[in-house]
């Protein structure tokens, strides 16, 4: 039986744009760092919450994936928060762009889209 999602992974294109972007702007918490000299490729564990967790990959030249949130695929990832317009602010004063707020027609519940530094879709969905 399921219980959770353990860990969502990305791959990165540059480790060190990525790695500022989800631990500094972002702000989650490195868990582990891990560097294999054999696939010339980092391995950052980072904690989301008190739950979640993200992997962030880096590899020599990976291969380009539509982005676009209709495409095939995962659609997007969504990071919960408790004040929209607060980390909106706190993500424009990072030069984070976002996506105007929203209304999510099933639930009643704002949201806005912003995009990480290799343009994956990124939510914040207000709890």
């Amino acid at each position: 039986m399921l219980t959770h999602i353990h860990h969502i992974a990305i791959i990165c294109s540059d480790y060190e744009i990525s790695k500022e972007f989800y631990v500094h702007t972002l702000g989650c918490r490195i868990l582990k760092e891990t560097y294999r000299e054999e696939r010339n490729s980092y391995k950052l564990d980072l904690a989301v919450g008190d739950s979640g967790q993200i992997e962030l990959f880096s590899f020599p030249e990976p291969p380009l994936r539509p982005t676009q949130p209709e495409a095939r695929g995962l659609r997007h990832l969504a990071f919960g928060t408790e004040d929209l317009d607060a980390e909106v602010a706190r993500l424009a004063e990072q030069g984070v762009e976002c996506e105007p707020v929203r209304i999510d027609e099933l639930t009643g519940k704002r949201f806005t889209f912003f995009r990480d530094p290799d343009d994956l879709p990124l939510e914040l969905y207000e709890n």
